[in-house]
């Protein structure tokens, strides 16, 4: 038994409410539960409840065994002084407060549904297993199930938005700053998310401005940023490029010793930071007012179009400098494409419709309802249980599932956990 458990049954009414006694004896009629406090202090504020004849208005306290009372020293705090009842699973003392007046107590497991309990100690049972509900996933309620997922769709949006508001106060404000840092990170994909994102954060935008318009310019501040022009080659590419990056250090002060290990290890060529960055580059080229152009499009076709960049001329034939290979035109794939819109844009349209005030969530939902359902073992394990990921809406609502509520037993603040508890 949890006291989370104990919370849900008090704040959900999860109880025989017309039938409540206290343990002498006295009938409780509950007129409100009272608002529910995460920090320090009493449980419930502000409850009132009527014990006898007497009605009360106050705070209440909640407890595994009534005993606790004193385990956690209660009656020493002045701040449990306004508790008008002590709601329990189990009765094992009487409980007094700092002036010793005895503090009326109702033991909980005498009024429990005994169907709920049973679905509770199911449910959080000691096995071997992925996720709590994994032997009853598959019977959820779909209606259930989708509402659920929409709005762990958003409450991850949330989440994103945390990084993308701290990257707005270090810009000042500056939309195309946080897109090209949140881009810049996402090309990278995992293996050199964290090592892309040093990169961005080390050139201020304003100089990223300044070169844009000059492709070759654009991709040696990149490469050279990312210690990829530091290597002994004889290539007159590179030589070009290396000669264009000096030159830029020098002339804006760009230091690039906080830029964190490129790796190559492990990544198959399409994704060599070589092709990514110079990708990138092209994608600066051609927009000079990305995040303009990002804000007004509500299309997903014309994401795909705006994204329809390929790598420079010497890259058509080139992985690394060191080494020519089969003329392919290197274009972001429609893949690629999703992974950004998953990762970068849609969280970036969400934060700013957010902060401009305007409602955008259904243009998203629609967005991101078209986009391919990503494809990791979260997935894959959920999909196992019941089909359930057909769309980014429901991968990333999964994912947000698993790591925010599967991962720390939140299933009583689920609506899954919800719906089996209850059924």
């Amino acid at each position: 038994m949890q006291e989370d458990f104990l919370h849900y049954i008090w704040k959900h009414k999860k109880i025989k409410f017309n039938s409540l006694k206290t343990v002498i004896g006295e009938p409780i009629v509950v007129t409100s539960v009272g608002q529910h406090n995460h920090n320090s202090g009493p449980d419930f504020f502000n409850a009132k409840v009527k014990i006898g004849e007497q009605l009360w208005a106050g705070n209440v306290e909640i407890h595994i065994k009534s005993s606790d009372w004193f385990l956690h020293n209660h009656e020493q705090d002045k701040a449990y002084d306004n508790v008008i009842l002590h709601v329990v699973w189990e009765y094992d003392t009487e409980v007094f407060r700092k002036d010793n007046t005895a503090i009326p107590t109702l033991q909980l497991k005498d009024f429990v549904d005994r169907d709920m309990l049973h679905n509770y100690e199911r449910l959080f049972a000691k096995q071997n297993k992925w996720i709590n509900c994994e032997n009853e996933f598959a019977l959820v309620d779909g209606f259930v199930l989708s509402n659920w997922l929409e709005r762990l769709y958003f409450e991850r949006l949330e989440r994103k938005s945390e990084t993308i508001e701290m990257l707005l106060v270090e810009s000042k404000n500056d939309w195309e700053a946080v897109l090209f840092k949140m881009l810049t990170k996402n090309f990278g994909l995992k293996v050199n998310g964290e090592s892309f994102f040093s990169l961005a954060q080390s050139i201020d935008f304003s100089i990223i401005r300044k070169t844009q318009s000059n492709q070759q310019v654009l991709e040696a501040l990149l490469l050279g940023q990312a210690g990829l022009l530091e290597q002994k080659v004889e290539d007159a590419y590179y030589l070009t490029l290396n000669k264009e990056y000096q030159f830029l250090k020098q002339k804006f002060n760009i230091q690039h010793h906080q830029v964190l290990p490129i790796q190559f290890f492990r990544l198959r060529p399409p994704n060599f930071p070589t092709i990514r960055l110079s990708q990138l580059a092209s994608l600066y080229y051609n927009h000079q007012n990305l995040f303009s152009k990002i804000i007004e499009i509500n299309k997903l076709e014309d994401f795909y179009e705006l994204f329809n960049v390929s790598t420079s001329t010497f890259w058509k034939t080139h992985y690394t400098f060191n080494k020519e290979s089969k003329l392919s035109t290197k274009k972001l794939s429609k893949s690629f494409i999703d992974l950004l819109l998953i990762n970068t844009i849609l969280p970036i349209k969400f934060c700013y419709s957010k902060q401009k005030g305007k409602d955008v969530e259904s243009e998203i939902i629609k967005i991101a309802e078209a986009l391919a359902s990503e494809k990791n073992s979260i997935i894959d394990a959920y999909n196992s249980l019941k089909k359930i990921s057909k769309s980014s809406l429901e991968s990333q609502a999964l994912i947000q599932l698993k790591t925010e509520y599967c991962d720390k037993n939140k299933c009583l603040q689920c609506a899954i956990g919800n719906s089996l508890i209850n059924k």
